[in-house]
C-alpha cells in the first residue's frame, strides 16, 4: 500500500492542500477546512489501499482479468 501512496503523494497532497486553502478563502471557517483536509486525506489512504489491493488481483494475471472465485 505504501508503494501506492508515495507514488501520488505529492500530486494528492498538492491537490489537498489546494482544495484546502480554497474551502478556507470560501467558507472563512476554519473547522470546515480542516474536516475537508481530514477528509481528503482519508481518502488519499483509502484510495492507495484500494489501488494496491486492484494491482494485487490484476497483477498475477497475463489478460487482465480478474482470477477465478474460490467456493
Amino acid at each position: 500500500m505504501w508503494q501506492q501512496y508515495t507514488k501520488t503523494f505529492r500530486g494528492m497532497q498538492i491537490a489537498i492542500w489546494l482544495v484546502t486553502v480554497a474551502v478556507l478563502v470560501l467558507t472563512r471557517r476554519g473547522t470546515t477546512a480542516a474536516w475537508f483536509f481530514v477528509m481528503m486525506q482519508g481518502g488519499a489512504i483509502y484510495g492507495a489501499m484500494l489501488g494496491a489491493r486492484l494491482k494485487r488481483l490484476f497483477g498475477g494475471s497475463r489478460t487482465g482479468r480478474l482470477p477465478p472465485r474460490r467456493a
